[in-house]
């Protein structure tokens, strides 16, 4: 077990927090393929504040999406919390039981600890303890894959662990000066372990934050370029694994990896799709969300998010096999609101309903399969509703001096119709509004 040991006194002389490119720290090694998952007991305290037995399905999902195998789960109703361990003494006796007649290598609490918790439970169970935030922190540090999303991970990581510094052991309260007498005590006590490693992570903080204001300036030249192209934007948002890459794929004919797990997708992806009216748009797949997602991961990753924020329409997607779909477009809806989204014209798509189970829902609602294709149509006929102000459909003829023109048709707009006439090249075709005043003399 000690190779799963997360040591929190060592963060003063870790590498990791001075060096220019790093991982945040890894609580669990990698595993290699085919090896066998990591075995671990799910913790829960039902407060009554929200379903708890969902709440560990999910959990369980997460662990299985991190590469562990939830063997069991102690769950507990009592409306205060133990201060030490969160759970009474009785129940922590009875998951160190579990613990060892199941061979668990770990367990993970459903909430967030604060690190003298974390040190009483591992100590208590006598294996490593993580929580629900810390699991979701270390799924998004091994699937981010660019610059941006791995910063913003450890980013995340490191302002979730700066709290919890104070109390995990002894070491952090070292200090480099003397005892009494002798040429240590002339030299005063020093700094503390412990202040030195918040020194070292606020510093770490620091250079992050500053990394990800360069690369969100990018982003905003990149949304500056579309505004002035006038190009719309659709993004897909909704709860994790609910099927929006798979939309993406099949509405673009697109190559973005998919997986029947929590969190497949961490880095937005952007794709050109071209509505039947032949407006081009831009469809950009964005992070999944999870119930109680804690608010500073929110934050870490709330300029992925913004893609939301600056759609032309949002598309909010919904699990049709999932009987908590409303839970999931509730969640949802809270984190749109958080970003200021309410006044963007949205759609709700349930998805995966061709999957055993999904149940007919509101007609206004639209029922889309990745899958099969179906109702695929239907969500590009109402994207071109939403979006009908931006162009129309005209007749021209231009003369042969003028086919320049024609070019735009085809490139910003879509040809319906072309005829070659002695007069000129007559062309239906799909213009954007802004484009139009360029065909008025030719119109028929």
């Amino acid at each position: 077990m000690d190779d799963l040991t997360l040591d929190f006194s060592e963060f003063g002389s870790d590498p990791l927090l001075g060096g220019e490119e790093t991982d945040p720290l890894d609580p669990f090694p990698p595993q290699d393929e085919g090896s066998a998952p990591v075995r671990v007991v799910l913790l829960s305290l039902d407060q009554g504040r929200f379903d708890a037995a969902r709440s560990l399905d999910e959990l369980a999902a997460l662990a299985e999406a991190n590469g562990m195998e939830a063997v069991a789960a102690v769950t507990q109703k009592r409306s205060v919390p133990e201060a030490a361990t969160m759970l009474g003494e009785g129940k922590v006796a009875e998951a160190r039981l579990v613990c060892a007649n199941t061979r668990a290598e770990a367990a993970i609490f459903d909430g967030e600890l604060s690190g003298s918790q974390i040190r009483n439970l591992s100590a208590a169970l006598q294996v490593e303890v993580l929580d629900r935030t810390m699991l979701i922190l270390e799924i998004f540090r091994s699937r981010a894959t660019t610059n941006e999303g791995k910063l913003q991970t450890e980013l995340a990581m490191l302002r979730y662990q700066l709290p919890r510094l104070q109390g995990l052991g002894e070491s952090l309260s070292r200090q480099g000066g003397g005892g009494a007498g002798g040429g240590g005590a002339r030299r005063g006590a020093g700094e503390t372990k412990l202040e030195l490693d918040r020194r070292h992570l606020h510093h770490r903080i620091e250079h992050l934050e500053s990394r990800l204001k360069e690369l969100e300036k990018r982003r905003s030249e990149t949304r500056r370029a579309r505004r002035k192209n006038n190009v719309p934007v659709v993004a897909l948002v909704g709860y994790t694994n609910v099927g929006k890459s798979s939309l993406m794929n099949a509405l673009c004919d697109a190559d973005i990896f998919e997986a029947d797990m929590l969190f497949a997708t961490l880095d937005p992806t952007a794709r050109k799709l071209v509505l039947p009216s032949g407006l081009n748009t831009v469809l950009v797949d964005t992070v999944g969300f999870v119930s109680r997602l804690p608010h500073h991961l929110v934050d870490a990753f709330k300029s992925t998010l913004e893609e939301a924020l600056y759609a032309d329409v949002i598309v909010k997607v919904a699990d049709a096999s999932d009987n908590e779909a409303a839970s999931q477009l509730a969640v949802t809806d809270e984190v749109l609101a958080s970003l200021g989204c309410g006044d963007i014209p949205q759609i709700v798509v349930y998805n995966k309903c061709d999957l055993p189970g999904a149940a007919p829902y509101d007609p206004g609602v639209l029922l889309t399969s990745a899958k099969t294709g179906l109702g695929l149509k239907e969500l590009l006929q109402k994207l071109d509703e939403l979006m009908a102000d931006r162009v129309r459909q005209i007749e021209v003829l231009l003369p042969y001096d003028k086919l320049a023109l024609a070019d735009i048709l085809r490139t910003r707009g879509s040809v319906l119709k072309e005829e070659f006439r002695t007069d000129g090249a007559y062309y239906e075709a799909t213009v954007k509004i802004d484009d139009l005043h360029r065909f008025a003399p030719y119109l028929l």
